[in-house]
């Protein structure tokens, strides 16, 4: 019978499911075993379901394990692919693990783009640093009330721990704050010290709304801007989406 492992719909969930259903085939190379999200659980016939709660230090022997036996590139796609939207990124991440422990040299499994599980790998990685690249460039930041920088986006991935490290880099001498509002997640930075990742927390929007003088102007500014460059002779509305899809547009300023 195979069994079926439910995880939270996050990285550490999805890393501790990767835990148990490893421990549980490596063993057994007969059975067979797959990853699903709850909230995303679809019942499938002749299937035993064991729920799994997210634990820490096995997502961290999870990582340990990648790094030691696949390498820090393997890594890297993986962790991208896990933060992707995709309902079987978890088999398929698992699917990629398994196969490295066919090939003579595990740290070049990601060559092996003939295995579907490793090609799907690579590719939920792209779309997630694609996404990151855009978001990277699109994120706008205000300045709110008591001097802190607050910045809202909608993400289809969860990309706000590729996204924030950036910002870290750019902005490290102020006090800043990006919202994850579908994931709800928020990458917190206080000015001279490391950005932090703060999840499950519930904080009343109402207090991100109030913006400085100094915000309000030059958010009519930045609007006015915009506009005096455009060339309404050359708009072109088809293009434009290709590079600011309508999804992104909700929380930019010149959107307003």
């Amino acid at each position: 019978m195979k069994r079926i492992y439910v995880c939270e719909n996050e990285v550490t969930g999805l890393f501790s499911a990767l835990y148990d259903a490893w421990k549980y085939l490596v063993p057994d190379h007969g059975a067979e075993c797959g990853i699903r999200f709850r909230g995303h659980l679809e019942q499938e016939l002749f299937c035993e379901y064991t729920e799994v709660e997210s634990n820490e230090k096995k997502a961290l022997s999870v990582e340990r394990m990648i790094l030691s036996h696949m390498g820090w590139y393997a890594y890297k796609l993986i962790y991208q692919a896990a933060l992707s939207d995709d309902p079987d990124r978890g088999d398929v991440i698992l699917g990629t693990m398994l196969a490295a422990r066919e090939i003579p040299d595990s740290r070049r499994i990601m060559d092996h783009l003939g295995n579907a599980q490793v090609e799907q790998t690579f590719e939920l990685s792209r779309t997630v640093n694609n996404e990151t690249t855009r978001w990277i460039e699109l994120i706008r930041f205000r300045e709110l009330e008591q001097g802190i920088l607050y910045a809202r986006f909608e993400p289809k991935c969860r990309v706000l721990s590729c996204v924030a490290p950036h910002f870290a880099e750019r902005l490290s001498v102020e006090n800043w704050m990006i919202h994850d509002a579908v994931h709800e997640e928020y990458a917190v930075h206080e000015a001279g010290r490391q950005w932090i990742l703060v999840s499950g927390e519930h904080v009343d929007e109402d207090r991100f709304s109030s913006y400085s003088a100094k915000e309000e102007t030059f958010s009519e500014l930045w609007k006015e801007f915009t506009e005096a460059i455009a060339i309404k002779e050359r708009k072109n509305p088809r293009c434009q989406m290709g590079h600011l899809p309508l999804w992104c547009r909700k929380n930019l300023v010149e959107f307003e």
